[in-house]
């Protein structure tokens, strides 16, 4: 990795997850070598990760956390993972949402990408329960991004109720709201999915939230990176048929690609020239 050595902090720190979540474990010596910058430098990562909860230091190294079926990272400790996959699989998911439409986006850091794709489609109205998703069209209003007049920018509904650590409204109040509208796409981040538990998070009231989003919805689209699949969290929300389209990266084996394919109308493949689809 001879360009290593000029990667910002962020992707530094996504290329030691991936090693780590790969590999079950590294050493600090294997990614100096690998990454080719100082001793030093690897430790202050592994610190950053550490404080995040997305690795565990042991002695001369890192290896994952043994993540219980509650755990649920917080929005930033999630945000440094897979980002170029996240970028792929926002882009091929933009191009499901038509001018003028009626789309929600749930929490997530994918959803949160997908946000910004969406900046260039005109006229839509956009119902989320994500603080992060809501800053990305407003700070975008304020700035006039796009060059657009302001009747082409999106006009934005949050959602109210309970903060979860993923900075998503959850809860009656949230539920409430979603439940009295109806969506052409339903754009939805997971923290699992899987053939027997189906989509899945460990927030019990992200997971009743997330059902009144699906019941609103005309067409539910996931969007979720490869290392998603076959992760199961504390309780499943939706089953795989109740899904229209999933939107996932590259990284996705052949066998977990025929698998889902078999569940699933339509798998798209992000960052591929053709999308195998059925």
């Amino acid at each position: 990795m001879s360009d290593n050595q000029n990667l910002l902090a962020g992707q530094r720190r996504a290329l030691i997850l991936d090693e780590v979540r790969r590999r079950g474990g590294i050493r600090v010596s294997e990614l100096t070598r690998m990454l080719r910058v100082s001793d030093m430098t690897v430790r202050r990562d592994l610190d950053v990760l550490a404080r995040q909860g997305a690795l565990e230091k042991v002695h001369g190294g890192a290896v994952p956390v043994a993540e219980r079926r509650t755990h649920e990272p917080g929005f930033e400790a999630k945000s440094s993972l897979e980002l170029s996959a996240k970028s792929e699989i926002a882009r091929a998911a933009a191009a499901l949402a038509g001018p003028g439409g009626a789309v929600a986006l749930s929490g997530g850091t994918t959803t949160f990408a997908l946000a910004h794709e969406l900046l260039q489609v005109p006229d839509l109205t956009v119902v989320t329960n994500s603080v992060r998703v809501a800053d990305v069209f407003h700070h975008a209003q304020q700035a006039g991004e796009g060059g657009r007049e302001p009747g082409g920018a999106a006009a934005v509904v949050l959602t109210g109720g309970v903060r979860t650590p993923s900075d998503a409204l959850v809860g009656p109040v949230a539920d409430a709201a979603i439940a009295s509208l109806h969506f052409d796409v339903l754009f939805l981040g997971v923290h699992g999915i899987s053939v027997e538990a189906g989509l899945s998070t460990p927030n019990l009231a992200e997971a009743e939230t997330n059902r009144h989003f699906i019941r609103s919805a005309r067409r539910v689209v996931v969007v979720a990176d490869h290392t998603k699949w076959g992760t199961t969290g504390l309780s499943s929300f939706a089953s795989l048929d109740e899904v229209d389209t999933l939107v996932t990266d590259a990284g996705l084996p052949r066998a977990d690609r025929e698998e889902i394919a078999a569940h699933l109308a339509e798998l798209i493949i992000a960052g591929e020239p053709e999308a195998p689809s059925r």
